[in-house]
């Protein structure tokens, strides 16, 4: 199996989560919602998947998921499909799982809701489809520099060899690079996967395992809104880029 020859048409958006460290922000409406210098974080990454050719979009939904359905019938593309998750959270991998049916056969993207960046020459969700190989990677990640991402203070998650491909940051080393949130990957990787509720950790693991998990380095400013701070400092961020 050869590389494609062009980008995913098909995404899923990560929106089910509660926002615990986000309140209170997140007392009354999903984290997705919450905004980033005038934009709802969800919207802003929806805008990229729209200007990246994606055509079709599966976003689950489970925190005020009501306030979630309601905002998102504003949106004319990409064309939007909800994953119901308001009886049960599936967490990120089974999440997906869910999604499969609408997600199709072929490579598609995955997005945390709250993923932002601020671009800079090289457009990275295009970046990202075009270098991912089927032959070689069961999923290539979107990755950012562990030191000077905005809002990031923890010990990143990979280390890179010259090729892309990611092993784990072992314990007490900090490892120069962290998932930024975004990923393109087979539906074939589901194979013998719990039913129900699991992390895409596990599919993380098995890839580490058979040396197929890989990573591009994310060009521009990676920011992580985990909290009303983190908010704040992003808002900073995009007024600098845009002055």
């Amino acid at each position: 199996m050869s590389a494609p020859s062009s980008v995913p048409s098909r995404a899923m958006v990560l929106a089910a989560g509660l926002g615990t460290r986000m309140r209170p922000l997140t007392d009354k409406k999903p984290k997705a919602m919450v905004e980033v210098s005038g934009r709802a974080l969800i919207d802003r990454v929806l805008d990229r998947l729209e200007k990246s050719g994606v055509e079709n979009v599966i976003v689950n939904v489970h925190h005020h998921a009501d306030l979630l359905e309601k905002h998102l019938t504003a949106r004319k593309a990409p064309k939007i499909t909800i994953s119901d998750e308001r009886s049960a959270l599936l967490d990120s991998g089974g999440g997906v799982k869910k999604a499969l049916p609408f997600l199709g056969k072929e490579p598609f993207f995955v997005l945390n809701a709250d993923t932002i960046w601020i671009e800079s020459v090289r457009p990275n969700l295009p970046a990202l489809g075009w270098a991912f190989d089927p032959a070689r990677m069961d999923m290539l990640l979107l990755i950012a520099a562990t030191s000077g991402s905005l809002g990031y203070d923890g010990k990143g998650d990979f280390d890179a060899d010259s090729e892309g491909r990611l092993t784990r940051r072992t314990e007490g080393r900090i490892t120069p690079f962290v998932y930024a949130g975004a990923a393109v990957m087979s539906p074939d990787i589901f194979a013998k996967t719990p039913d129900g509720k699991f992390s895409l950790n596990l599919l993380f693991d098995r890839a580490i395992d058979s040396g197929r998990l890989y990573g591009l380095r994310l060009d521009g400013l990676w920011m992580h809104v985990g909290t009303p701070e983190a908010v704040t400092e992003a808002d900073t961020a995009y007024a600098r880029s845009t002055a």
